[in-house]
């Protein structure tokens, strides 16, 4: 399966911020964001900081980073052919005489 490529890379992405007069700091704190949060989003995944760039440079979080936002569907398993696993709790009293 081909990765998608992000819209804009990490260098072009604090461009567009400073084009516009903002820093990752400033942003954060707009958004009530730690201070560092933003500045993170390179190398870790912040839900909260990504969406607020995207928002801010007019881009999806989904676009700007695909890799942290998977495309398909969550899958359903089919119960017929899985059925569900008993559960070791089933409150069955174990056998004593095999254990001793």
């Amino acid at each position: 399966m081909a990765q998608r490529k992000p819209a804009l890379e990490w260098p072009q992405i604090v461009g567009e911020l400073h084009l516009r007069g903002m820093t990752m700091t400033e942003l954060a704190r707009r958004n009530g964001l730690p201070m560092g949060s933003c500045g993170r989003v390179k190398g870790q995944t912040h839900y909260k900081a990504q969406q607020a760039i995207g928002e801010f440079i007019g881009y999806k979080p989904e676009d700007l980073w695909p890799d942290r936002y998977p495309k398909g569907k969550p899958r359903i398993l089919d119960t017929k052919k899985y059925p569900p696993v008993a559960s070791p709790k089933d409150g069955t009293a174990a056998d004593k005489r095999s254990v001793a």
